[in-house]
């Protein structure tokens, strides 16, 4: 596993038509494992508020954030970093790739990571920052299941198993119903 953070970069997002699957984009990311989901295009502070309400309600920490320059952001990240970390990795989520099964084994992990999840239209600048343009599958897919699929190879499947600490609603695995411990009521 890697020592730095996993970020989740989501391009072009549309207010009236993406709420949706860019929530579940971030759930995703949040359940499996990355630190952070940044997203371009229209500001949403509902999103975001609603993503900080499930890191409260079930716990994690995951930061979600709003960025105007996606592109330089991304350049910024691959050739000095950010936030005082190395140079990172950059992998763009694509049916255009290759393999994910085939390519996620050789991906350094000693730098920090950005997976690029496009939106209507992505750049042709993304093609060539990323290091890793990799597919699920190279058919029309949903971005939510190529996230999904990417992080639990990232992670392995322990990632799906993981416990996110400080969450007032606890959730006890169970074969006939639900158990959920409320630690608000405790």
């Amino acid at each position: 596993m890697s020592e730095h953070g996993v970020t989740i970069l989501r391009l072009g997002y549309r207010l009236g038509r993406d709420p949706r699957i860019t929530t579940h984009l971030a759930l995703v990311a949040r359940a499996l494992g990355a630190q952070r989901f940044l997203f371009s295009g229209d500001e949403d502070k509902k999103m975001q508020e609603n993503i900080s309400s499930v890191n409260q309600r079930f716990g994690g920490d995951m930061e979600i954030e709003h960025i105007k320059s996606p592109m330089a952001w991304l350049r910024r990240f691959v050739t000095q970093g950010i936030d005082g970390n190395p140079p990172g990795v950059a992998v763009h989520l694509t049916m255009y790739g290759a393999s994910f099964r085939e390519v996620t084994p050789t991906i350094r992990r000693d730098r920090p990571l950005v997976v690029i999840v496009g939106g209507a239209k992505v750049p042709s600048d993304v093609f060539h920052i990323s290091q890793y343009n990799l597919a699920v599958g190279n058919q029309p897919h949903s971005e939510v299941a190529a996230l999904a699929l990417f992080l639990d190879g990232w992670y392995g499947s322990g990632a799906i198993e993981r416990k996110l600490e400080g969450g007032e609603l606890i959730i006890n695995p169970s074969l006939t119903g639900k158990d959920v411990n409320d630690t608000r009521s405790a």
